[in-house]
């Protein structure tokens, strides 16, 4: 009986017990990111154009998924074993880590409820780090303190997304949201990470189930984290929107950072509109951050990444993988190669190496 109640608690040990001190520090002042009080990439200009301060990104948000859903889970099963595997997944993930970070990534999205596995589309999977009632489930957990470990060791930025619309509807209702946002909040300061900017939920103008996840109440659950503080730590909070969607007032106003969208953005005309009125509901200076964009092109002076670079706003690649592409093309479909594999991967990376460090 002692032994079955030990077994009982540990789950209550996990969640609840601090870590020792984290090493990585993210932190904003006025429209620009510093990592442990330095700004990014620090005396780095690029054709004349400022990089320092900017915070390059890749949309990496399957980092932890599962599928809890039987029926749907042989969908994901990998080339070579025809299995699926969690635990591989994170394990290749952590092991491509140092290899992004050497090309100039100094941060990455993952999200808690993941993002379509097929790059686009919901078909009813269920992959979720929280349960029905918003409580954090132990397995999922464990694969994002790894991340998170390994992220803080390599003086990286990871943004946290809580929720993806394709999955909120396994929350039973608002209550269940609340506790979420409350559970995921305490638990990251609580364990000491500084690493970490969140992005409340993924495209919030987008088919979310909850109304308090929706563009006209969102900022109730950004404001919620902010005034959240533990041991004199609270996160920087944002949420995103649609590709080419400009923010609503109310949440660029509370916000810490501004996060856009650049898919449906296709030229660099239309880039440099967006851009523009993005930047005309952002009445007090902040940083602002595309962390998702499927436009390539990179060896273009017109591809979204430079030109938002030369606009001062930090960019992030968006890949998954297209029709007839083999396992190494993309970083959002599932079962995902997160190596520098693919020839668009290669592009990326080579861009972000020459703009960063060449």
């Amino acid at each position: 009986m002692k032994k079955l109640l030990l077994l009982l608690l540990l789950p209550i040990a996990f969640f609840s017990c601090a870590d020792s001190k984290k090493s990585t520090k993210v932190s904003i002042t006025g429209n620009q990111f510093l990592i442990n009080d330095e700004l990014t990439y620090k005396g780095r200009e690029w054709e004349g154009q400022k990089i320092e301060g900017l915070l390059f990104n890749s949309r990496m948000v399957q980092g932890i998924f599962d599928d809890t859903n039987p029926e749907t889970q042989d969908n994901f099963v990998y080339p070579d074993t025809k299995t699926w595997d969690a635990d591989r997944n994170t394990n290749e993930f952590i092991a491509a880590m140092s290899d992004w970070k050497a090309h100039g990534l100094s941060a990455f999205t993952l999200n808690l409820q993941g993002g379509s596995p097929l790059g686009y589309g919901n078909k009813g999977w269920i992959n979720t780090t929280f349960d029905s009632k918003g409580e954090l489930k132990a397995d999922y957990m464990a694969r994002l303190e790894r991340i998170l470990n390994k992220a803080d060791e390599l003086n990286m930025v990871v943004i946290l997304g809580y929720f993806y619309f394709g999955q909120d509807q396994f929350l039973d209702d608002e209550a269940a949201v609340i506790n979420a946002v409350d559970n995921i909040t305490k638990w990251i300061l609580e364990h000491g990470y500084t690493n970490i900017l969140v992005e409340l939920n993924n495209e919030s103008n987008i088919q979310y189930d909850h109304e308090i996840l929706k563009v006209a109440r969102v900022h109730e659950l950004i404001k919620r984290v902010q005034d959240t503080e533990i041991n004199g730590n609270r996160l920087l909070v944002s949420t995103s929107f649609g590709g080419g969607t400009v923010p609503s007032q109310k949440v660029a106003d509370v916000s810490d950072f501004i996060l856009i969208h650049g898919n449906g953005v296709k030229t660099q005309t239309k880039m440099l509109s967006f851009i523009e009125r993005v930047k005309d509901v952002v009445k007090t200076p902040k940083p602002i951050v595309i962390n998702e964009d499927d436009h390539f092109n990179f060896e273009s002076d017109t591809c979204n990444f430079v030109t938002a670079t030369k606009q001062y706003v930090s960019w992030g690649y968006f890949d998954f993988r297209m029709k007839d592409e083999g396992f190494e093309n993309g970083f959002q479909s599932v079962p995902v190669d997160w190596a520098i594999s693919s020839e668009r991967k290669k592009s990326f990376f080579n861009k972000m190496k020459e703009i960063t460090q060449e």
